[in-house]
């Protein structure tokens, strides 16, 4: 769980430095505009953005009753971040996995991607798919009757 907060956390400091330096520089207003940014990038790569992450068996086991795609991430992914942006309020029809919270959903990825752990990985009816289209996910989530 650490490991997820490590990017936030260094974006928080690293912004709240730079803030302080121009403070003393004397430009306050650039000084908020920029911890301004670094806060939206803390928030951005942190696990808030997300569904609430669960461990992968208990993700398979709920994606065989139901059907609903499991996808694998990780904080910091810039795809991850993607696909959960394009997929709006839709995404927490998907089951979410950490990858650096679950071993488990780590070993599934490298499995998956010939010993990598490329994220997103999504499985949808026990089959991987990496990186793929936010329109496509979209689609596995809502299929058509």
């Amino acid at each position: 769980m650490k490991r997820a907060w490590i990017l936030p956390l260094l974006l928080v400091l690293g912004g709240s430095a730079a803030a302080t330096g121009l403070i003393l520089r004397g430009s306050p207003g650039t000084a908020a505009a920029l911890l301004l940014v670094f806060l939206l990038l803390a928030g951005a790569n942190s696990p808030l953005i997300f569904p609430s992450s669960i461990d992968a068996q208990e993700a398979q086991r709920r994606s065989v009753a139901d059907g609903r795609p499991i996808v694998f991430w990780r904080p910091g992914c810039t795809y991850c971040l993607r696909l959960r942006i394009r997929l709006g309020r839709s995404a927490r029809q998907a089951y979410w996995v950490d990858i650096w919270r679950d071993p488990a959903g780590a070993e599934a990825v490298r499995a998956a991607n010939d010993g990598n752990e490329t994220v997103p990985t999504v499985i949808v009816a026990g089959q991987p798919h990496t990186n793929p289209d936010p329109a496509w996910v979209r689609e596995q989530l809502f299929p058509s009757a």
